[in-house]
């Protein structure tokens, strides 16, 4: 069964199982329990998120995801409307905001890593798929919601502890066959959206590529109000992502939320968990800090609820992966930002484990496979820095800026007329 949200939400409420309080719990009280309850995706007809529930008698039957957690004070905005007001405004000082403990993922431990990055992985597949990652026998499958031939925007899929109490939501990153192969109907939407957020203007690499918004004034000028205006257009997937939170808030209202992805999808993540103060796991991802500030999005002074997992040896989320020669521009791809929101945990892949920087390191299968297999050894970290769990420290990217090389500002320029992004 689809389910469109909104208004039918409330009635989907009223008759589904998403309240079920089920008694069995967790052994262990610093863990949790998570099983696939939805699948979800963008409407190719109405552009509104949309949910698949789960069949509960499948033939499919993975175990359910378990993973370490930790008390996290995470600021919240007082109020959101006044958050959305101060977007509007750019009046970042406006918004008061609180601190809030919530239950969040031990990054510190590697095993708990790993576990979310399957979670974030299978945000790209279908139960029952070669990539799926299925994990024993007490899984069920979801609707292939979303995968449909025709459907090519926002996907992933939707976790929830047998209680309830917290739910994950695991966000799709691009899918580029340049990278691992493959490609699928996204492509497009992914492109557009990764050349909006992560390129200094509109994906103007040269003078022979074909802008995405029609903000490039020449000579390394930029107008920012038009970049402004061109990320806020309803149909990109920041603004779909706030709709989605929305969405499971209306189906969960008493449940502590988690937003998970890889790539696009982790930026994604980062920005909407950013938007409503919740704890985010993004693997790597291109730098998303510029695309937050051509958000307006207020930011508090503490971040440390988005954390990046990234290596040293993937140029996207490295923000090395630039330049007319580059990999990613050969591909369309304007991939120019670097610079990450809230705490990094950087695996150093090229000095210690003597990677070639290669954007084939990119995929989620990788973090899985080989990067979260093994607990990073202790002599793998700087003396110092010693850390528990087998995993780096986390640190903050430290005088980090973007696209220092342009000029942005106010650049009317009457004769290019209206324009949209992707025209």
């Amino acid at each position: 069964m689809l389910i469109n949200l909104l208004p039918a939400a409330l009635q989907y409420l009223l008759t589904s199982r998403l309240f079920a309080q089920p008694s069995s719990k967790v052994s262990d009280p610093h863990s949790l329990k998570f099983e696939l309850r939805h699948g979800l995706g963008i409407s190719n007809s109405t552009s509104r998120v949309v949910f698949s529930d789960i069949s509960s008698s499948s033939q499919f039957a993975p175990e359910p995801y378990v993973v370490d957690t930790t008390t996290l004070t995470i600021p919240r905005a007082r109020s959101q409307s006044r958050f959305f007001s101060a977007r509007m405004r750019g009046a970042q000082h406006t918004v008061d905001w609180d601190d809030t403990d919530v239950v969040g993922p031990n990054v510190r431990d590697r095993e708990t890593l790993q576990m979310l990055a399957k979670m974030t992985n299978n945000a790209y597949s279908q139960p029952g798929s070669k990539d799926w990652y299925d994990l024993g026998p007490e899984w069920n499958s979801s609707y292939p919601f979303g995968w449909e031939p025709d459907a090519d925007g926002f996907r992933g899929h939707i976790f929830a502890t047998e209680d309830n109490s917290t739910v994950i939501v695991s966000i799709k990153g691009t899918s580029a066959g340049w990278i691992v192969g493959g490609g699928g109907p996204t492509t497009r939407k992914d492109k557009l959206n990764d050349n909006l957020l992560f390129s200094c203007c509109c994906a103007r690499v040269g003078p022979t590529w074909t802008t995405v918004c029609p903000c490039y004034k020449g000579k390394s000028r930029c107008d920012q109000n038009c970049l402004e205006d061109s990320l806020a257009e309803e149909s990109l997937f920041y603004t779909i992502g706030i709709n989605l939170y929305n969405n499971v808030t209306y189906m969960y209202p008493h449940s502590n939320i988690w937003l998970v992805g890889h790539s696009l999808g982790g930026s994604l993540a980062s920005l909407v968990g950013l938007t409503f103060g919740a704890p985010v796991v993004a693997f790597e991802s291109p730098g998303e800090k510029l695309a937050a500030s051509r958000l307006h999005l207020p930011l508090p002074v503490a971040k440390d609820h988005i954390v990046h997992v990234y290596h040293t040896a993937d140029p996207i989320a490295m923000g090395t992966c630039n330049g007319v020669s580059s990999s990613c521009a050969i591909a369309g791809y304007a991939m120019e930002t670097r610079c990450h929101l809230g705490k990094v945990i950087r695996y150093d892949t090229v000095s210690k484990l003597h990677w070639s920087v290669d954007v084939r390191t990119h995929g989620i299968a990788v973090i899985v496979n080989k990067l979260l297999s093994d607990d990073w050894e202790e002599g793998d970290v700087p003396e110092g820095n010693k850390t528990k769990g087998g995993v780096p420290p986390l640190t903050e990217e430290e005088d980090c800026s973007d696209c220092f090389n342009w000029e942005f500002g106010e650049f009317k320029d009457k004769s290019l007329g209206a324009q949209s992004c992707g025209n």
